[in-house]
Parts: C-alpha cells; structure tokens; sequence
C-alpha cells in the first residue's frame, strides 16, 4: 500500500485529449525532465493508485500529454480529471537535486538546538522571498527558505534542518 507521506505531488490531470485515453497532465515538478518513470501515482477517492505509463510527450513547460495502461477512452479519462498526481520520494534522483515541491511534509529542525520546529506545508514561491509555511504546535507559520540557511537536507528522514534567524519563530505570534 501507498502511503501519503512516502509520495509528494507533481501535478494535476486535465481533461481528455482525443478520444483514445490520452490526457492533459498539468505539472508542478519537474521530475520527467530529470528523470524517467514508469508510473505514476494518483488520487482516487483518497487512495493513492499506481498507474504504468504507456507514452507522454510535453505539450508545454507546464503541461504534458498522457497516455496511461488500460485507459482507453475519454470517458476513463473524466473520470481521473482533477485527480491529483504524485511521485514516490524513494524514486527521486538525488539530494543535489531536490524540488521544493518534493518537501511538502518534511520537518524543519533548527541546526543550533536541533529541535523540530514544524512540518512545511506549502511552499510560497509567489514572491521574491521564498518561505515556508509550517505547521506548528502554535499554528501556522511563515520562515524564510533560502538556501544559504538551509544546513542539511535528508530526504530518508523527511528532515531539513536550517539556521533560524534569532526571533523569526516569536515575530508569527
């Protein structure tokens, strides 16, 4: 079984293509630019079901066409339109390489005292500072996530640990 936290989201299925099974697939990582998969896991009614990959091609830098095993006709297609899409973190390439939407669920642990200081849920890339929002045991909460403060990344442990600016976790009370 497929378990949420073991998978992180790339992107979204669109509408049908044609009326042979093939789909629009909207990403949000750019995974198939690094590497080849032969499957893909979607979001079926809460449960994440493999899917083996029958051919894609790229339409666009943000979306690809989709040809999935054994669904042959645009109404399969309807049917997994808006599924969201996901890929298993253990598959992923390498640590040099890793995506910010990959994260999505890993824990941030401050590198002076080594305490966990929350679980990213977002990351918010809409402006020119990136941050993380994370979930605490005081709510939600913006950090900054540059890169010269991040000092660690273990994608086993789902961990990143980074140097906190002094005061950055009073300043969202």
């Amino acid at each position: 079984m497929i378990k949420r936290e073991d998978v992180y989201k790339i992107g979204k299925i669109g509408k049908p293509h044609g009326v042979k099974g093939e789909m629009m697939f909207m990403i949000s990582d750019d995974i198939f630019d690094r590497q080849d998969s032969d499957y893909i896991i979607l979001d079926v009614d809460g449960l994440m079901v493999p899917f083996f990959i029958e051919e894609y091609r790229f339409r666009s830098d943000e979306s690809v066409l989709l040809k999935l095993e054994d669904i042959d006709t645009a109404e399969q297609v309807r049917n997994l339109t808006g599924c969201d899409v996901y890929y298993e973190r253990s598959r992923s390439d390498s640590e040099d390489e890793v995506t910010w939407a990959q994260i999505i669920g890993f824990n941030v642990v401050n590198d002076s005292d080594g305490a966990t200081v929350g679980k990213i849920l977002s990351v918010d890339d809409s402006t020119i500072n990136l941050l993380f929002s994370l979930e605490t045991d005081k709510g939600e909460i913006l950090i900054p996530a540059q890169q010269e403060l991040i000092t660690d990344i273990d994608i086993k442990n789902q961990t990143i640990k980074m140097i906190l600016p002094e005061g950055i976790l009073s300043v969202n009370d």
